[in-house]
């Protein structure tokens, strides 16, 4: 069992506030296209896949509430809806992924009712959250082979349920290692400042009773150092054509120390975060989040105040330091760029 972070019901959007996790379970309702760009924005929901199905939702109601005398009059009024979802956060390419879908299922309905097409368009985010999850469930199959038995499994932030429309990326390798009774333990990093890791993954593994362990950050060297870590499974916000991985900040720094320590790493992920419009790691844009995040814990502040503060919500991890990247068509080793061309022609 996992909890699916997005949950669609007689016209609301209910999601998971995810800032207040694990202390709160608080549910939050939407039912209009802004709302669900601003819950995207300020991380009521996150991680890539999810939020591409959050504004596929999004993009739903926009083009419900567009009052459009005609079909072609409809079209401008719902590039606008799509627009505003998409500068929520530039990093994740699944986010665009899903409204380009959107739009393209907008475009080839041309000839139905302004009625059905928007049944159409709600249908069809359905199906992209119903995809998500069962595409998370054959990436785990084809991840599992990779772990060891008894293996002491590292992760960075949250690539779970949570972070999808339900089981999730890399912790779907990991649920599915569990349910082959392959896992002695996770180590999850706490992955600050946002805490995802400790807040989230280790919240979801405890809660579906797989074994987890917290640790700080910096405490993953001297893990693998001491021979406490097998190998390390992250997920991805963008895969660029050539393999190189943009993921939650920190995920470098683990898989340069993966390298020296000669761990795997591995990168789960679906084929709509691989990017092969992006050549290569240098291309993919970085956000950067508010200052108040490193310098604050909820309203407590932990730096002094007028100093420089640099918040970069990811950074890149060169392909030739990732192992394999688990898809839902399949594991792509290096060479990357011929591999992940085929399983995105395949998809």
């Amino acid at each position: 069992m996992s909890i699916k972070p997005i949950v669609y019901k007689d016209g609301i959007l209910l999601m998971i506030d995810q800032r207040l996790l694990p202390v709160q379970e608080t549910w939050l309702e939407y039912t209009d296209y802004q709302g669900v760009a601003e819950a995207i924005r300020t991380m009521v929901v996150r991680g890539a896949p999810a939020i591409g199905v959050a504004a596929a939702y999004g993009a739903a109601f926009g083009a419900r509430d567009i009052a459009a005398v005609d079909i072609e009059a409809f079209y401008p009024p719902f590039e606008k809806v799509c627009d505003v979802l998409a500068a929520t956060r530039p990093t994740a390419v699944n986010l665009f992924w899903a409204l380009d879908r959107m739009k393209a299922c907008a475009r080839r309905h041309k000839g139905k009712t302004l009625s059905e097409l928007k049944q159409i368009l709600l249908a069809e985010a359905h199906e992209i959250a119903r995809e998500d999850e069962q595409i998370n469930r054959t990436m785990g199959a084809y991840g599992e082979p990779l772990i060891p038995a008894g293996a002491r499994i590292l992760t960075h932030c949250n690539a779970g349920a949570l972070a999808t429309g339900g089981y999730g990326t890399a912790l779907g390798v990991v649920r599915a290692a569990h349910e082959a009774g392959k896992v002695a333990m996770v180590y999850a990093d706490e992955t600050r400042p946002f805490l995802q890791g400790s807040r989230l993954t280790a919240w979801e593994l405890h809660k579906d009773g797989v074994p987890v362990t917290l640790i700080c950050d910096n405490m993953a060297g001297y893990l693998m150092s001491q021979g406490e870590i097998d190998c390390v499974i992250v997920g991805a916000d963008r895969i660029a054509a050539n393999g190189d991985t943009a993921n939650k900040i920190g995920t470098y720094s683990v898989a340069v120390l993966a390298r020296e320590h000669g761990l795997p790493f591995y990168v789960a992920a679906p084929l709509s975060t691989i990017d092969l419009e992006t050549p290569d790691g240098s291309q993919i844009p970085i956000e950067e989040r508010d200052r108040r995040e490193v310098t604050h814990v909820g309203d407590r502040q932990l730096a002094p105040e007028g100093i420089g503060v640099r918040n970069p919500a990811f950074d890149v991890t060169p392909s030739r330091l990732v192992s394999a990247i688990i898809t839902e068509k399949g594991v792509v080793t290096a060479p990357y760029e011929p591999g992940l061309k085929q399983v995105k022609k395949e998809g």
